[in-house]
């Protein structure tokens, strides 16, 4: 006798277990949000040193240097430091965990320096 299919054969068998487990501690909206804030804080200053009457140039210049400074290169160094330790300690870091924790970094930073600077 066939068990397997005469017992409550309409009962769905146990769930399948998910292949593609999520791996990140970081929520997407959390790395979303941080990414998004850099940008803003980034960005904050700018249109108030233009309403001052700071010349344009200069703003635009500065602005140049800082805004890619903050949104991407802290977070990228953070990205490839991962995939360093990764490598050598064979450790496994997730990607958006390693990026979080640059956006993080450059907007604590961002309103350190606008605290100190205010």
């Amino acid at each position: 006798m066939d068990t397997k299919n005469s017992i409550n054969s309409s009962v769905s068998p146990e769930p399948v277990a998910r292949t593609a487990q999520q791996r990140s501690l970081v929520p997407k909206g959390i790395t979303i949000g941080l990414a998004v804030f850099a940008l803003v804080l980034s960005l904050a200053g700018y249109g108030f040193r233009l309403m001052v009457g700071d010349d344009v140039g200069e703003v635009v210049r500065h602005a140049a240097v800082i805004v890619p400074t903050f949104v991407l290169g802290i977070p990228l160094f953070f990205w490839l430091g991962s995939r360093l330790i990764n490598k050598v300690k064979g450790m496994h870091i997730e990607t958006r965990n390693a990026l979080t924790l640059g956006w993080l970094t450059a907007c604590v930073s961002m309103l350190w320096l606008m605290g100190t600077y205010s």
